[in-house]
């Protein structure tokens, strides 16, 4: 019975050291890299894009810079506004950090009232480390965006 356990165990090992498909550690191949698309329950934003970007300003800080833009609405009432990473916060093959200026429009309709009382302001800290190579910032809005150069 030992001798046949032992047997057993060494045919195990000899299969095993071998680039068979017997081979348990073989099954499933090497791995390889896929693209994947949005899932299908995958929400786009839903907020628009602010109607003008009036102002862009970098703000150097202790570990990096903060990017405040000014954007102007259509009416007032305009609300939950972001600078959207378009490429994920890495600069692209121009060494471009490029944002969409996002916000949620009011529910009710709103006045139009005056410029300075539309205004909406938003900003995004960026690490020295996210800084790294980029040469532009650009925030865009629905009929202007603004840039800045390192």
């Amino acid at each position: 019975m030992k001798s046949l356990v032992a047997a057993g165990l060494i045919a195990t090992l000899v299969v095993a050291g071998c680039g068979t498909r017997l081979n348990p550690l073989n099954w499933f191949g090497s791995d390889a890299e896929t693209i994947a698309g949005a899932p299908a329950d995958f929400i786009a934003d839903p907020r628009e894009l602010v109607t003008q970007v009036t102002s862009l300003k970098i703000e150097r800080t202790v570990g990096g810079a903060i990017i405040r833009a000014v954007g102007l609405p259509p009416t007032q009432g305009y609300w939950d506004a972001e600078l959207v990473p378009l490429n994920n916060e890495e600069p692209d093959e121009n060494r471009v950090l490029a944002y969409e200026f996002r916000i949620s429009a009011p529910v009710f309709s709103r006045a139009v009232s005056t410029q300075q009382s539309r205004e909406v302001v938003v900003a995004q800290f960026i690490s020295d480390r996210g800084l790294a190579g980029v040469r532009r910032i650009t925030v865009t809005g629905s009929e202007s965006s603004r840039s800045t150069n390192r």
